[in-house]
């Protein structure tokens, strides 16, 4: 099962299983050691749709209406991968109504669903498989009991929980729902623009590591200047194709200053990528337009030639975000010895 962004990730229920943290018998479920906090967000009721297996979009209302802060001895009883211990939980309670005229079956709208941090990167949802068939629980934490209905009349109304795990320290930004071919559907959480750990403001200067096309390891002074906001007609010009068409383009601009010894080719950008709030990585357009006037608002690098040490070049990208999803993080991935991401908040029309 994947969600609309990052990976889903099945876990096993060990029940009836004892330990320090565990109750032993059918259905048994962690201690608690410090009660679920609700959070603040945004609950309101929104228009989705749910495509199954069949490839046939059914109409939906969705609203979140809890989201809880756990703690890792909530999962004390699950078997978690090792990189997922040490993370902490998060239950989202949404529910779901049916406002099609017909019944439906085979609705998991959970499975769409994620939880970003303010950091733009999306958390793994967490599914439970039981692994002992004469259980009388379901193998949630008593935060997330909700199981959702699979089958709905039309008119009626379902919840569910699904957990989702993020990093120690790092604070969730929104909810969204994306369904195929439909708008990402977003939802801010409370205090979500205080800040985030490891990401830098907008337009800080920061260093950065690359390679040289020898493949030697070089530095650069990276300054992320804009985000600007373009529209699918700034395009035309370009044969997109029916899905690209239905993209929002935004025009990533960032200066570069070489601050190594070594000649650089004008083409950094090509390690830069930017994440929606959604938690889905943003589309990156390669446009050959030899001779031509380029695209609108996005110019190519000026110089067009090597970057020699102690010189700047300007380069602008294209990056597209399905409608409704909006820039959260810009990334630079470089390579070479000691390279470590390097990573911004990003918000569209800042120019700097």
């Amino acid at each position: 099962m994947a969600g609309a962004a990052g990976a889903s990730v099945l876990a096993l229920v060990a029940v009836g299983c004892g330990g320090p943290s565990a109750k032993t018998g059918p259905g048994a479920t962690a201690e608690r050691v410090t009660p679920a906090e609700p959070l603040p967000m945004v609950s309101a009721a929104r228009a989705a749709t749910w495509t199954g297996t069949d490839h046939k979009a059914r109409p939906l209302r969705l609203k979140p209406t809890r989201l809880a802060l756990g703690h890792p001895s909530d999962l004390a009883h699950i078997r978690l991968d090792d990189d997922l211990k040490g993370m902490v939980p998060y239950y989202l309670t949404v529910s779901y109504t049916n406002t099609g005229k017909d019944a439906v079956s085979q609705v998991y709208p959970e499975r769409n669903f994620s939880l970003t941090g303010v950091d733009g990167k999306a958390g793994e949802q967490l599914s439970l498989f039981r692994t002992d068939p004469l259980a009388t629980s379901n193998g949630l934490p008593p935060e997330c009991q909700e199981a959702g209905k699979a089958t709905l009349a039309a008119g009626e109304t379902s919840a569910v929980c699904q957990i989702f795990m993020l990093p120690k320290g790092l604070k969730p930004g929104n909810v969204s729902y994306k369904d195929d071919g439909g708008d990402t559907l977003l939802w801010q959480i409370g205090g979500a623009l205080q800040g985030a750990h490891g990401v830098l403001p907008a337009h800080r200067p920061a260093d950065a590591v690359t390679t040289d096309s020898d493949s030697r390891t070089a530095t650069v002074l990276a300054t992320p200047k804009s985000v600007r906001t373009g529209s699918p007609a700034d395009l035309s010009r370009y044969d997109l194709d029916a899905d690209q068409k239905k993209l929002v383009p935004y025009f990533v601009t960032v200066a570069y200053r070489n601050t190594g010894t070594h000649d650089l080719l004008p083409s950094l950008n090509d390690s830069l990528s930017l994440t929606g709030v959604s938690g889905q990585r943003a589309r990156k357009m390669v446009f050959l337009d030899i001779g031509g006037p380029g695209v609108p608002h996005c110019p190519e690098a000026v110089p067009h030639k090597m970057l020699k040490p102690g010189a700047t070049v300007t380069e602008c990208t294209v990056h597209m975000l399905p409608k409704g999803d909006l820039p959260a993080s810009l990334t630079f991935q470089g390579s070479g010895d000691g390279a470590q991401p390097v990573t911004w908040r990003a918000a569209a029309d800042e120019p700097q």
